[in-house]
């Protein structure tokens, strides 16, 4: 299998590469111009591996939540590079995302993941690990920091949402998220953990149907009836 992996949504910037069991990535801390650094660290993993990008299986990006242009930015350069490749793609939620890699990096199986969504909101979901992949329980959603809640239990938060509403999100989760580590950011290295189950089971879409989740804007349409 070989799987590539973009993610922009937030203030990172990342690529990674999987062929078989090796993986290539590259991974920076840029709130700005995510679009040339993608296309350049796109380049630098296929070289890497050794391959083109048409021997690709698939695409997998980060369709958000996130920052608005970050996500457009992700989303631009995945239907590029696939519309010109002729690949599916998957997209993989931001939130499932950091999730994943506090798997990855701590063995934490309980996650609720917490990304700022500026005025005064944060996007939430939270995840229980099954089989080595993190899987959301009850939906992703955006609400006020004091709204975010959890079902009983031993739960791990990660995300910008934790020091933007240092007093608010720790109150609203007292008693079930204790251990917080706002750190934690998005990166395409677990894009392809969470990924590769989609591309066996044929979950792809093609790249014209690759389509960023906001949150914010769906609710918006919910509330409106439209």
């Amino acid at each position: 299998m070989k799987l590539l992996a973009i993610d922009a949504a937030t203030e990172a910037c990342s690529v990674a590469l999987s062929i078989g069991d090796q993986v290539y990535q590259r991974h920076a801390i840029a709130p700005r111009g995510h679009a040339q650094r993608l296309l350049n660290m796109v380049d630098k993993v296929l070289q890497a591996g050794g391959i083109g990008i048409k021997s690709l299986d698939a695409i997998a990006f980060d369709r958000g939540p996130g920052s608005f242009t970050g996500v457009r930015v992700g989303t631009s350069v995945t239907q590029g590079l696939a519309f010109g490749a002729d690949l599916p793609v998957i997209p993989v939620s931001s939130l499932a995302t950091l999730a994943q890699g506090a798997w990855r990096e701590l063995g934490q199986t309980h996650v609720l993941s917490v990304i700022d969504a500026r005025m005064e909101e944060v996007y939430w979901g939270y995840y229980v690990c099954q089989d080595g992949v993190m899987c959301l329980q009850g939906d992703e959603q955006v609400s006020n920091a004091t709204a975010v809640n959890l079902v009983e239990g031993d739960w791990y938060g990660a995300g910008s949402g934790w020091p933007v509403y240092p007093a608010t999100l720790p109150a609203a989760t007292q008693g079930v998220c204790t251990t917080q580590d706002a750190t934690y950011l998005p990166q395409a290295v677990d894009i392809l953990d969470l990924a590769r189950p989609c591309l066996r089971a044929g979950e792809i879409v093609a790249a014209d149907k690759a389509l960023p989740t906001y949150l914010r804007n769906e609710v918006a349409r919910k509330q409106s009836g439209v």
